[in-house]
């Protein structure tokens, strides 16, 4: 029952609050642990050696001491008592939530772009994206946003939610300490998880571990994304199509999904720093990328999230009412 209730108060939270700008948040405690770790690193690790030992160090402790730390908020404030514990877990659970977040920034975006103002539509998505955005017609932020949400899509709302449900059907663990060690993962993976330098060695550890945790959850979004469209073998002949040519197991499977859902193409060239990056070209270019294409797939994001939640949240229920009858 307390899951069930954690699941119900946390996403209420995410869709009702999301995420205020400067509030304290486990993310960012956690990127200045990375970054603090990796200046250090950096500095003292001069070999391709000691640098991969500090990655695998940084990985290993930052995704423990996550979800350890919030495992012990968690049971130390329902020892004070029970609804503080799950009032806290609430909160924590939350916070590894990001679909609020995702469509803010979309709207962020996507605001300027409506009212024709290109310079500003460009300096936010600056604030979102790697890519150049100095050069970017309409098209292409458009294509940037679609991209962004659609890829973030796993990694930033499903992967959490799916290590919730798992830690939710342990209760020693619980759903948020889980959600947390999976969100350490990501924050690792998106700040030292590059193969440029300076971080090839320092990062390896980090973005190899975080492709491996995500591939399950990524997987079985797609799949019900595929579900909720009604063309499910449409969906997964694109997905085997174009999914495989993305060096990412995971982020071009995510984008493709919803690429052949929409009727719409991603991928392409992109500018990082004034160098081009070729990406592979996802799902048939049926219908243009608008503003509309990126509420769709925010929406589809939020469907696929409430049936999750929903099937969990059910679950729990029935385990909890048989365990009941049992017990009598």
């Amino acid at each position: 029952m307390t899951s069930t209730i954690v699941f119900i108060i946390a996403a209420l939270l995410d869709y009702l609050v999301g995420d205020p700008w400067g509030w304290p948040h486990p993310v960012r405690v956690m990127g200045w642990i990375i970054s603090r770790w990796s200046k250090f690193s950096l500095q003292y690790c001069q070999s391709s050696l000691t640098q991969r030992l500090a990655g695998i160090a940084l990985g290993v402790t930052l995704i423990i001491g996550s979800g350890f730390a919030g495992w012990l908020i968690i049971q130390t404030a329902s020892r004070l008592h029970p609804w503080l514990g799950i009032a806290l877990q609430s909160i924590l659970l939350a916070s590894c939530f990001a679909l609020s977040s995702l469509r803010a920034a979309a709207i962020d975006v996507l605001r300027p772009l409506t009212a024709g103002d290109l310079g500003e539509a460009r300096h936010i998505l600056s604030n979102y994206v790697g890519r150049d955005p100095e050069n970017l017609s309409e098209t292409e932020i458009l294509r940037a946003v679609l991209e962004t949400v659609t890829e973030n899509a796993t990694d930033g709302v499903m992967a959490p939610l799916f290590y919730a449900i798992a830690g939710g059907f342990l209760p020693i663990v619980g759903a948020a300490p889980l959600a947390l060690a999976y969100k350490a993962s990501s924050t690792l993976d998106s700040m030292v998880g590059y193969r440029e330098a300076p971080y090839t060695y320092l990062g390896w550890f980090s973005a190899r571990l975080e492709d491996c945790l995500t591939w399950l959850p990524c997987r079985l979004t797609v799949m019900t994304l595929a579900l909720l469209s009604g063309k499910p073998l449409n969906v997964w002949r694109i997905c085997r199509r174009d999914a495989v040519k993305d060096p990412s197991p995971n982020s071009g499977w995510s984008e493709c999904a919803y690429a052949a859902i929409l009727g719409v193409q991603m991928g392409g060239t992109n500018w990082y720093g004034g160098v081009a990056k070729h990406k592979p070209l996802l799902g048939d270019a049926i219908n243009p990328i608008t503003s509309i294409s990126i509420h769709q797939a925010l929406q589809l994001t939020r469907y696929c999230f409430l049936l999750w939640l929903g099937m969990a949240i059910a679950i729990l229920l029935v385990i909890g009412h048989w365990s009941l009858v049992i017990s009598h």
